[in-house]
């Protein structure tokens, strides 16, 4: 994923000026205060939306986990909103069914498959928004605050498939914690890079700027 000088305003003021990016890694981790523009890139990755000028570049296909899983899900049972994706692009219904399920086992999640999305806990949607990246096919999942609203079991549980993944992941969250392991954290502030490293220097950097505001 390569972002070439990109130019983004919103409502009259600047996102983005001139942002050159290259999100190469397995792991990238973005942070930065609030209005700093890490939703707006990930949103420019998956093609939600559309810079003013320059270009995004990227091989393979893109998904992206919200904050909240209410905005995330569309159908009233797991099934429906795991096969959604696949059967728009043509797939019959037992392909998108066998394809759901491959994932749903992989993640030992098989008891999901008969259940509607309300009997679900807030962890547990948030696991289905996952799933239904993965079933769709992602080589790149974005994530952003995919673990604000959970508590700490569900967020143990959502991040250690996080962590499992084998696809590119690239995660804003101001939960610094779970970016420890990440070997990449970029750091935006106002719509600038201010910092891009390896993640115990960049987040060291980013508390010290935070503690002398």
């Amino acid at each position: 994923m390569e972002l070439r000088r990109i130019h983004l305003m919103r409502d009259q003021s600047p996102v983005f000026v001139d942002l050159s990016l290259s999100l190469d890694g397995q792991r990238i981790g973005l942070i930065g205060a609030n209005g700093s523009g890490k939703s707006s890139l990930l949103r420019l990755m998956k093609g939600l939306l559309t810079p003013d000028s320059g270009e995004v570049r990227g091989s393979g296909s893109v998904g992206i986990v919200f904050q909240n899983p209410e905005h995330q899900l569309l159908f009233p049972t797991v099934m429906e909103e795991l096969c959604f994706g696949l059967r728009e692009r043509g797939y019959n219904e037992l392909d998108a069914r066998t394809r759901a399920l491959s994932v749903l086992r992989d993640f030992d999640a098989l008891e999901m498959e008969s259940k509607t999305v309300h009997e679900l806990s807030d962890g547990q949607k948030q696991l289905i928004c996952i799933f239904e990246v993965l079933v769709d096919g992602a080589d790149t999942v974005l994530f952003d605050e995919p673990c604000a609203s959970l508590d700490y079991a569900n967020r143990k549980k959502v991040m250690r498939i996080i962590e499992s993944l084998p696809q590119q992941v690239i995660m804003a969250t101001h939960d610094l914690e779970l970016l420890l392991t990440f070997p990449r954290v970029v750091w935006l502030d106002q719509g600038r890079v201010r910092a891009d490293g390896p993640a115990l220097d960049v987040l060291t950097a980013y508390r010290e700027s935070v503690d002398q505001a």
